[in-house]
């Protein structure tokens, strides 16, 4: 009852995060996750974290769609077109994590990477006026669909994430989309994205052991849907927060705690 307590409570902190530098979650889910799991003494909790991650951030991906479509900010065919392309890619991710050259190691390198990536757009984002972009209003080609959504899913399968990080700058700074229209289709297709990848993977046998037994295969829903739960929660608070501080400082906090997540990755396997 206490796991499921801090779980909720993490999950609470995460969602304001989240809510506060406009996130969807799974980059702060997948080192909790990890984290707790390594502590039970779950040994090589790799495949759990990102099966159950992936469900966390299914969760508050919905979520995030649900605003986006009360927001009059919704793009259908779009969302779904690299949402499926991305089903694609979680499968060609799967192949790779349930392989065993992906070991902790692999992992933490790969993810401590994303988050230095994460970091740095986060530094750098603003630096640009909007002005410097043509926009492109024309709708996401099947070609887009098929690099966005594939690097996507390949990435989300990998690190038990949604993809967004990879997909909005893709489709905003390549394919020139508005980025409020990038992080709508993102959102939509992160729940076609997680919603493939914890299914894929709770199909797979598990060899190891949980931290509850509510589990299907590698994902631990004891685990993730009070993470997920507390996430949404928090996410709605933050949200309000974001809009009363200078945009400037959230960049430059969230670069830091990115950065502080890779180090305490890093410590907790090396």
């Amino acid at each position: 009852m206490m796991e499921i307590l801090i779980l909720l409570l993490l999950g609470v902190i995460a969602g304001v995060i989240a809510g506060l530098f406009g996130l969807g979650g799974g980059i702060l889910f997948t080192p909790i996750l990890f984290i707790v799991f390594s502590d039970a003494g779950i040994e090589n909790p790799v495949v759990l974290t990102i099966g159950s991650s992936l469900f966390c951030t299914f969760i508050a991906a919905f979520g995030s769609s649900v605003r986006q479509f009360q927001q009059r900010n919704f793009f259908w065919w779009d969302g779904i077109k690299v949402g499926v392309m991305g089903a694609g890619g979680v499968y060609l991710g799967k192949l790779v994590i349930t392989s065993p050259y992906y070991s902790q190691q692999e992992f933490v390198i790969f993810f401590s990477l994303l988050l230095l990536y994460v970091a740095y757009m986060f530094y750098r984002r603003g630096t640009r006026s909007k002005n410097e972009i043509n926009q492109n209003v024309d709708a996401v080609t099947l070609p887009q669909s098929f690099v966005t959504g594939g690097l996507g899913g390949f990435v989300a399968a990998l690190a038990g994430i949604g993809g967004g990080g990879v997909m909005v700058p893709l489709m905003n700074l390549l394919f020139k989309k508005s980025f409020a229209r990038s992080v709508s289709i993102s959102s939509l297709a992160i729940v076609l994205i997680s919603l493939s990848g914890w299914i894929q993977l709770g199909f797979t046998e598990n060899g190891i052991g949980t931290l509850t037994d509510f589990y299907w295969g590698y994902v631990d829903f004891g685990a993730a849907f009070p993470l997920a739960v507390g996430g949404l929660v928090g996410g709605f608070i933050g949200a309000l927060f974001n809009l009363k501080i200078d945009r400037r400082y959230l960049q430059y906090a969230f670069s830091a705690l990115a950065i502080a997540m890779a180090v305490k990755l890093i410590v907790e396997v090396f």
